[in-house]
């Protein structure tokens, strides 16, 4: 059985694309969010969510109805729900296996759940039940991630006054860096998002040479369509996300859009709070991951 692979990042951050990308490899799977670290059991992480917050539930939901029943209708999801309810005693641990035999053992599962970076345990869980995995830590500039952040509240009608969206960016990257140190050499792989979806095809290239999975032409083309997923759009009214929504209502890459891709000077203001700039540690941690 292969480890895995978690693509581990802030929200905002390329994480649902990318992902999408890594996970249409042949000798992948590229799963929904499924936030399987937040809680030692499945309980634990099911009672963490608050109630009607779909965003968090529904890519477990949408792919454990894509694998018990091959579709992902409103009673398939039903069905999964109920699932979920009589096993909250099993462990993470337990609920990956079971949905690495019904996707195959000959698979690399590829995850990208934004709240696994939330706290550092969840993190260190994910480790202790996958020794090997693979951590492919992306970044992106935080200004471009902050103001996509506010956005995406907004547009959900969400109360944006109180957030902090660069000591939210500083606190996630700082837990990633500490997870980074307790990895043995080789886990663990950095890249700035903007790089990579400027000439995917390089640096997918270069992830597949790290994962020690095929690089062929073929390989790497199937990956510039993560459109082709069964999870690359809206699911069904109890369940509609499990990844970035924006993402889901267009997967289909753009390329002369990524090619314009365009990272703000680390001074420049930062929208959410005029006439400021990012603080000095966010800059320094920025400087370090190579923006300028």
């Amino acid at each position: 059985m292969r480890s895995p692979l978690f693509v581990i990042a802030p929200p905002r951050s390329y994480t649902s694309v990318i992902g999408g990308m890594l996970g249409q490899h042949p000798e992948t799977y590229g799963l929904p969010e499924v936030n399987l670290s937040h809680g030692d059991t499945l309980g634990d992480m099911w009672d963490s969510i608050p109630v009607g917050i779909n965003f968090a539930t529904s890519g477990l939901l949408r792919l454990l109805a894509q694998l018990h029943e091959g579709e992902q209708t409103e009673e398939a999801v039903i069905r999964a729900r109920q699932w979920i309810l009589r096993r909250g005693h099993w462990t993470g641990a337990k609920v990956f296996a079971h949905i690495q035999e019904a996707v195959g053992l000959d698979r690399m599962l590829v995850e990208k759940s934004p709240r696994n970076i939330m706290a550092l345990e969840n993190l260190q869980r994910l480790h202790t039940m996958f020794p090997q995995a693979s951590f492919l830590h992306l970044t992106r500039h935080p200004i471009t991630q902050g103001r996509s952040m506010i956005d995406l509240m907004d547009s959900y009608g969400e109360d944006v006054e109180q957030m902090d969206p660069e000591r939210n960016w500083l606190r996630a990257q700082t837990n990633i860096l500490a997870f980074a140190h307790e990895l043995d050499p080789g886990q663990y792989m950095r890249i700035k998002g903007e790089t990579l979806l400027k000439d995917p095809k390089f640096y997918l290239a270069q992830i597949c040479e790290w994962l020690d999975i095929d690089r062929s032409p073929e390989a790497i083309e199937a990956m510039l369509h993560p459109e082709t997923s069964v999870y690359a759009g809206i699911g069904p009214d109890s369940a509609p996300f499990g990844n970035d929504p924006n993402f889901l209502l267009e997967p289909t890459l753009d390329f002369d859009r990524l090619a314009r891709i365009k990272e703000p000077p680390l001074d420049a203001e930062i929208p959410w709070k005029p006439e400021a700039e990012l603080m000095a540690p966010v800059r320094r941690m920025a400087r370090q991951f190579g923006y300028a």
